[in-house]
């Protein structure tokens, strides 16, 4: 990706549509997503694909993160996990509890795995993940009685944002080379 292109990204994340402005904490949620939207565009400009997310405690960002499996040879290193261990050193301790992760695509169960380890109390994303997401796409684990700690989730934050800077990530990966 070009340097204007990245630009372009991260200045089209910025811009929402005003059917997306769901109601959260006095505009908190649709605050805390454009950091990780930001976040985002930084994994796209690595050559990443474009997912930020930060953890939030007291509405303060304590821990923040994007993808970087493909750069540090690590298939763990997404943006919820890189965040999660980022608020996790922050406050000294793996329980965050009390805490809100916004991430800006639906996690995956590895993800949401690590969030109710960690005692995350809520989950925000951006896009739908039909093939991997573990909050109701495919599966939902926040929602299985069973497990020993539960986690509510509030989708759609800024979902055309999110969705549209993944789509220009593929797009501009399946291009062909000129």
């Amino acid at each position: 990706m070009t340097a204007p292109e990245r630009a372009r990204c991260a200045i089209d994340a910025s811009a929402e549509a005003p059917e997306e402005n769901l109601p959260g904490a006095d505009g908190r949620d649709e605050a805390f997503m454009r950091e990780a939207l930001a976040l985002a565009a930084q994994a796209a400009a690595a050559g990443e694909v474009p997912v930020g997310a930060v953890v939030v405690r007291d509405g303060e960002v304590i821990g923040r993160g994007c993808n970087r499996p493909i750069s540090t040879h690590d298939p763990t290193a997404h943006a919820e996990i890189v965040a999660l261990r980022d608020a996790a050193q922050h406050v000294r301790n793996y329980r965050l509890a009390g805490c809100d992760i916004y991430v800006t695509l639906e996690p995956c169960a590895m993800c949401v795995g690590a969030i109710l380890h960690a005692r995350i109390a809520r989950v925000v994303f951006g896009a739908d993940d039909p093939k991997t997401g573990a909050c109701g796409s495919v599966v939902d684990l926040l929602g299985m009685s069973r497990l020993n700690h539960h986690a509510t989730a509030t989708r759609g934050v800024l979902a055309t944002a999110s969705a549209r800077l993944l789509q220009q990530f593929f797009a501009e990966r399946r291009r062909p080379l000129e």
